[in-house]
């Protein structure tokens, strides 16, 4: 008996309990063509099955209660194996960052440790801080970085105005960021406590531009820290569409806002994979740095520098991506309402979602984005 193709699963063999159906008599389930828009979207060398991994992708845009899929790219061996816009949205759309822009800043103060600028178990220079007595000045560079500062910032509130991240971004702290973060007192002993934060990624990139400029007037230091992003990382890794929002002092919002194309994310992302190498081989950033920050925190095995790592979190806790079905080398750029640049160095893999998925939304969408990874064999 010959059974009709619909019968394959998507790993390519014949599905056991299809085969039970079809020796009763009963009739498969039938599978929905490709679109011809699902198969363009994945290139002849794709490094995975073509028609499946287009199913994988078509997936992500057009199942219910995934949310609103704008963007995906899928970087395999440091090419596109596949790429997809939702319509109104193309290769040449800028997509806020949101929170992965904390990824760019860990990569900033890297770059600045790298060149003698400043000391990663120092305590953090910040003026504020030095004051005799202040208990803040035990606060070092990877506190901040492992968001274990000890700081009074409260990211999500309710009401949400109530939030360190809304009043620093949009209220009281809204013209000088860094100041507002810096002004918070203690809740905890520094190093004692996670706490993810916001205001903590723009302490990190006011820190960035003193350590680059001297100067106090907001257009210097706004130069500073954009000349040198443009010039350090962005330029080498082509990244021709970034474009990073600082504030009225000239602070680097180094938590949330950054604009670049979804191929540019997935340039960052390789970036990282290859542990800080451009594609040809330039390294801008040290290797021992891109390990640290896929490092686990001692207060979070899934938080690294700036970095959110696919690793189990504590009990009762639901974790930020997929530890039980991916490597736990996997490693991501997380952004508000469902932003990922999901980079998989055991399985030479970056994939980039963008677009707009709220609470209830994001987990199954991540299990979507692990079906696609799950067609890349670790190496």
């Amino acid at each position: 008996m010959t059974l009709n193709a619909a019968v394959l699963n998507r790993a390519g063999t014949l599905a056991p309990a299809l085969l039970i159906l079809a020796s009763c008599g009963a009739a498969p389930p039938v599978v929905t063509p490709l679109s011809d828009e699902a198969k363009a979207a994945v290139t002849a060398d794709a490094g995975a099955p073509r028609d499946q991994l287009a199913r994988e992708i078509d997936d992500l845009f057009t199942t219910p209660g995934l949310g609103e899929t704008r963007a995906v790219v899928v970087m395999a061996d440091g090419r596109i194996a596949a790429e997809r816009y939702a319509p109104g949205y193309d290769k040449d759309t800028r997509f806020v960052s949101w929170s992965m822009a904390k990824t760019v800043t860990g990569v900033l103060i890297g770059m600045l440790v790298s060149d003698g600028l400043l000391a990663l178990d120092a305590p953090a220079p910040v003026p504020l801080w030095q004051r005799p007595g202040d208990p803040r000045a035990e606060i070092t560079l990877r506190h901040l970085l492992q968001m274990r500062s000890g700081l009074r910032h409260t990211e999500a509130g309710d009401p949400p105005y109530e939030s360190s991240e809304v009043r620093m971004l949009f209220l009281d702290g809204r013209d000088n960021m860094a100041k507002w973060a810096e002004e918070q007192p203690l809740e905890a002993e520094p190093g004692k406590q996670f706490e993810y934060s916001s205001n903590t990624s723009v302490i990190l990139a006011d820190i960035a531009a003193r350590a680059l400029t001297s100067s106090a007037k907001p257009e210097m230091r706004r130069r500073a820290v954009a000349d040198y992003l443009q010039q350090r990382l962005f330029a080498p890794l082509g990244m021709t569409s970034m474009v990073p929002e600082f504030d009225a002092s000239g602070t680097l919002i180094g938590g949330s806002l950054m604009h670049a194309t979804a191929r540019d994310w997935a340039k960052l992302g390789e970036f990282l994979r290859l542990k800080g190498r451009t594609p040809g081989g330039e390294q801008l950033v040290p290797i021992r740095w891109v390990e640290a920050m896929v490092t686990p925190s001692p207060r979070s095995p899934h938080y690294g520098f700036q970095t959110w790592l696919n690793r189990p979190v504590g009990k009762g806790d639901e974790s930020p991506l997929f530890p039980d079905r991916a490597p736990k080398s996997l490693f991501s750029l997380i952004g508000h309402m469902g932003q990922y640049v999901l980079v998989s160095p055991a399985q030479r893999v970056t994939l980039v979602r963008l677009g707009h998925s709220d609470s209830a939304e994001r987990p199954p969408m991540l299990q979507q984005a692990a079906d696609v990874l799950e067609l890349y064999p670790v190496r």
